[in-house]
């Protein structure tokens, strides 16, 4: 168990680096290649909104590095400086992936309804999982392994669910990013539009490894229970 458990790790472990690795480099090579429309990634998101006919949402400078997001309660689309006032290829493709987030809010696009729904318990799992065990070694408060397991097998199985909706809002908050920014000439066909494609696609991969690493954590979990149970039926 204990083999299983640092190769489950460590493989983890390995999936996520290597799709942020993948996503940092890939957006940083065209965050050096400026579009021919000289457009802001701020301007192009505002152009986006006003097509959309959404007036009822700020676009804004946040901070840091790929602090990028829509803040659907608050009805505002955050770029970070890079993208905020760049005319990178990387700006635009992440200011319309953002701006395809806010049209899935005001069409009222179920899979996005979902995951605001389920953001509050998916911060509740991920706490369990993180003090959990912490405090099962260090306090002894659950001794018994299975109900361990089953504390856990639920909170990961919550935070598997919640990684599962999302990879459908980010397809296709990507897939809307892309048609806009080609129909409304914001991005040429060739080499900006494949950059685009390469940006979203390795933002996309991190997802991808969020919910890899979720269901590998259910699972490992979850399957002892079974076996368990099933053995003691025998």
């Amino acid at each position: 168990m204990f083999i299983i458990s640092i190769l489950l790790f460590v493989g983890t472990m390995a999936i996520s680096l290597y799709a942020m690795a993948r996503l940092k480099s890939t957006y940083h090579h065209y965050l050096g290649i400026t579009t021919r429309s000289g457009l802001t990634g701020a301007e192009v998101a505002q152009r986006i909104l006003d097509a959309a006919d959404i007036s009822d949402v700020d676009v804004v400078a946040g901070e840091g590095m790929l602090g990028d997001h829509y803040d659907p309660m608050n009805k505002r689309l955050v770029l970070s400086p890079d993208n905020y006032h760049g005319t990178s290829i990387a700006a635009l493709g992440v200011a319309a992936h953002e701006c395809g987030h806010a049209v899935q809010h005001k069409i009222a696009y179920a899979p996005l309804h979902w995951r605001m729904a389920a953001v509050g318990a998916a911060t509740f799992a991920n706490q369990v999982v993180m003090w959990l065990p912490l405090l099962g070694m260090f306090t002894g408060i659950i001794s018994n392994y299975y109900m361990m397991a089953m504390f856990m097998a639920a909170a990961w199985g919550v935070i598997m669910l919640f990684n599962l909706v999302t990879l459908p809002v980010e397809f296709d908050a990507s897939s809307r990013a892309k048609v806009i920014l080609g129909k409304m000439g914001f991005i040429q066909p060739g080499e900006e539009a494949d950059g685009v494609n390469k940006v979203l696609r390795a933002a996309a991969l991190t997802y991808v490894a969020a919910f890899i690493t979720s269901l590998a954590y259910f699972l490992y979990y979850l399957l002892p229970l079974l076996l368990g149970g099933r053995r003691s039926n025998d």
